[in-house]
């Protein structure tokens, strides 16, 4: 092992989490963590939730106490930015001027979010939700009779609408496609959110095009839509999803394909060099492709597997993907991928706000599963995904039968 050490880019969820796992594991040479921003590495979901809410507090979001990183001879440079990677010289570039030399690097720089290109986009009071000062400034902007407009119907603009309805705001949601989480969620899903948040009182408007924000004075006072219908509002959030962020290692030469390609232990084409996180195109052979995934288990798994591989530890087992939502008293949990499915099988009555959706193949193997409130159906879920097991649909939608006993008498696991 070199005294050069690691070299991480980005200090977010996956870079703050691989750098104190180095240092547990056992990884003894300089850590150097390089973030653009100013605060250490802390959580982004709470972002249009609790800390939207005011509920949370700057050191309630840090993944760990701002001294840890001192205490455990880790140098974390905040406020930094990379100008380039020179791999044939194993160092990176800093703006700064200052190069730092690495005998591995990880890639761990996130994503950025989709802009939308239009007239008035850079109006005061148009908001993005990435970063704590993002939610910062549009938690300021949101209260009692505030005309919140939110540009973009998946998971980050629901919660925002949700949460902005807590806070007393009117808010109407613009969604180019006809429902709800068109990309990212099944019909059944899509009809329960919809009919949740218009039952709270949320405007949503559905296959509308946006082609500008009107302004009064510099300040957004409407959203303009193709229709030629003009829509009021006093702030702005834009939400129409994320790009990988590899522009870095794209300008260094590396395989990329909508994100930093990886093996499954997160190392991209040049073997001194792994990506994790949002950036990454990584295998998931339960599915026979490569996917790019946004979440936070994600991060975390790819971390585990980069420490399993700088420290000599046994590689971790594969998770199956898992993600969430919060909106109003409303947890939803998604097990599994919602790829190749040839049928779904609705558990539980939607009107209850308790039911699952499972996503079968054409072999009734689980796919995926969609769960609202129903944290045993998610907890099964997620090892009758990664086992590939076999569900009878009957028996799936049996509420009667505990959740346990759906795979009672199902054939084995291939």
């Amino acid at each position: 092992m070199r005294a050069d050490g690691v070299v991480i880019v980005g200090a977010g969820h996956a870079a703050g989490t691989l750098a104190a796992g180095l240092r547990q594991g056992g990884y003894t040479a300089p850590i150097r963590l390089i973030g653009a921003e100013p605060l250490p590495p802390y959580q982004r979901p709470p972002l249009s939730k609790a800390w939207l809410k005011g509920e949370a507090d700057p050191a309630g979001l840090l993944l760990r106490p701002a001294t840890f990183y001192a205490e455990h001879d880790i140098d974390l440079r905040l406020s930094t930015r990379v100008a380039g990677i020179d791999r044939a010289a194993a160092r990176v570039h800093l703006e700064n001027g200052e190069a730092l030399p690495y005998e591995h690097l990880v890639l761990a720089t996130g994503s950025k979010l989709r802009r939308l290109a239009v007239p008035g986009i850079d109006s005061d009071g148009i908001f993005e939700l990435r970063t704590e000062a993002d939610a910062q400034a549009l938690r300021a902007r949101l209260g009692p009779g505030v005309r919140l407009a939110v540009v973009g119907g998946g998971y980050i603009g629901l919660e925002v609408a949700a949460t902005a309805r807590g806070l007393g705001a009117e808010v109407v949601v613009i969604e180019r496609e006809h429902r709800l989480l068109a990309r990212v969620a099944s019909q059944a899903l899509s009809a329960f959110f919809a009919d949740f948040h218009r039952a709270k009182g949320v405007t949503l408007m559905l296959a509308a095009s946006v082609t500008g924000f009107a302004t009064t004075a510099g300040k957004v006072s409407g959203v303009m839509l193709a229709s030629g219908e003009t829509i009021a509002c006093d702030v702005a959030l834009v939400g129409i999803g994320a790009l990988a962020n590899d522009a870095l290692a794209l300008d260094a030469g590396l395989d990329c394909r909508d994100g930093v390609v990886v093996d499954e232990h997160a190392v991209t084409s040049d073997p001194a060099i792994f990506a994790i996180g949002d950036c990454t195109q990584r295998p998931m052979p339960r599915y026979g492709r490569s996917v790019r995934l946004e979440s936070v288990p994600n991060a975390l798994e790819q971390a585990r597997q980069v420490v399993a591989r700088l420290c000599g530890k046994p590689m971790p087992a594969a998770e199956a993907p898992w993600f969430w939502s919060e909106q109003y008293d409303l947890r939803l949990q998604i097990a599994g991928l919602s790829l190749d499915v040839a049928k779904t099988v609705v558990r539980g009555d939607p009107a209850s706000a308790r039911f699952a959706v499972f996503h079968l193949d054409a072999d009734n193997r689980l796919q995926a599963l969609e769960a609202v409130n129903s944290p045993a159906e998610f907890a099964a879920a997620r090892q009758w995904v990664s086992a590939r097991q076999v569900i009878d649909p009957a028996r799936a939608a049996d509420t009667a039968l505990p959740v346990k006993q759906i795979i009672e008498s199902v054939p084995g696991v291939a």
